[in-house]
C-alpha cells in the first residue's frame, strides 16, 4: 500500500498518473498547500523540502520498515523501480528515460513553474521576467517537439515516467502562451496522453480534491505559497 502526500498540481499529477497506469494499490493524504499544510511537523518528517507530493510505501521490497520518498522525480523512479514497469531494464533505455526525467526536473518544470508565477500570481508585472520565462517555455517546448519528432513517447517507443512527469505541466500551455499547433510532435503527443484511461482517471482524482483557494486573490494562500 502507497500512502500518497498530495495536492492536485502539476507535481503532484505526476504521481497519480503512475499509481493509476500501474493499479498499485494506493490511499491519498491530502496536503492542502494553500492552507499551508505543507509545514505542519508531520509532513516536514517525510518531506523536509515543505513541497508535495511525497509518499510513504508501507511493503517496501526489502521487507523492512515503512520508507518515505519525497521529490516527484525520486518518487516517480522509486515506483518504477518497485513495480518493474515504465522503466526500461537496459542500461540505454534507462539512461535515455533518466535523462528526460531529470530534464524535466531540472528546466520544464521550474522554468513553467516561473512563467506561471511571473504572469499569474506576481503582485506586480514586471515585463523582464515575464519575456524571458516566456521565451524559455517557448524554447523547452521547441526541444520536447524536436525530440518527438519520429518517436511516439519521449523516450521512444514506450510511454515511461519520462512522459509521466513532463505532460502535467504541459496542460496548462494556453496560460504559459503557447498554441500547440506550433509544434506538432508534442500536440500529437499531449492529446495521446491526455486521451488515456488512467490520465482521465487521474485528473478526476484531482478535481475532487481541489480546493477553492486562489493565491490571487486569497491574502493566506499568497502567503503560504510564495512568502514563508
Amino acid at each position: 500500500m502507497i500512502e500518497l502526500h498530495y495536492w492536485p498540481t502539476p507535481n503532484g499529477h505526476k504521481i497519480t498518473l503512475f499509481l493509476e497506469e500501474s493499479g498499485l494499490p494506493y490511499t491519498i493524504k491530502p496536503v492542502n498547500i494553500g492552507k499551508g499544510e505543507q509545514f505542519e511537523p508531520a509532513f516536514l518528517a517525510i518531506a523536509p523540502n515543505n513541497r508535495m507530493p511525497a509518499i510513504v510505501d508501507k511493503t517496501p521490497a526489502d521487507g523492512g520498515e515503512p520508507i518515505s520518498v519525497f521529490e516527484s522525480g525520486a518518487i516517480l523512479q522509486y515506483l518504477a523501480e518497485k513495480t518493474g514497469r515504465f522503466l526500461p531494464a537496459d542500461l540505454r533505455g534507462r539512461t535515455t528515460v533518466m535523462e528526460w526525467l531529470f530534464w524535466q526536473m531540472g528546466g520544464l518544470g521550474p522554468m513553467l513553474g516561473q512563467n506561471h508565477h511571473f504572469n499569474r500570481y506576481a503582485p506586480e508585472k514586471i515585463p523582464y521576467a515575464i519575456e524571458r520565462y516566456e521565451r524559455e517555455t517557448r524554447r523547452l517546448y521547441g526541444v520536447l517537439d524536436k525530440r518527438l519528432d519520429g518517436r511516439a513517447f519521449i523516450a521512444g517507443k514506450d510511454y515511461t515516467i519520462a512522459d509521466m512527469a513532463a505532460y502535467p505541466w504541459t496542460v496548462s500551455h494556453a496560460d504559459q502562451g503557447i498554441d500547440l499547433d506550433d509544434f506538432p510532435h508534442l500536440k500529437r503527443w499531449f492529446h495521446y496522453i491526455q486521451e488515456r484511461d488512467a490520465t482521465r482517471r487521474a485528473y478526476a482524482i484531482g478535481d475532487t480534491i481541489k480546493g477553492k483557494l486562489d493565491a490571487r486573490t486569497d491574502e493566506e494562500a499568497r502567503r503560504n505559497l510564495f512568502g514563508r
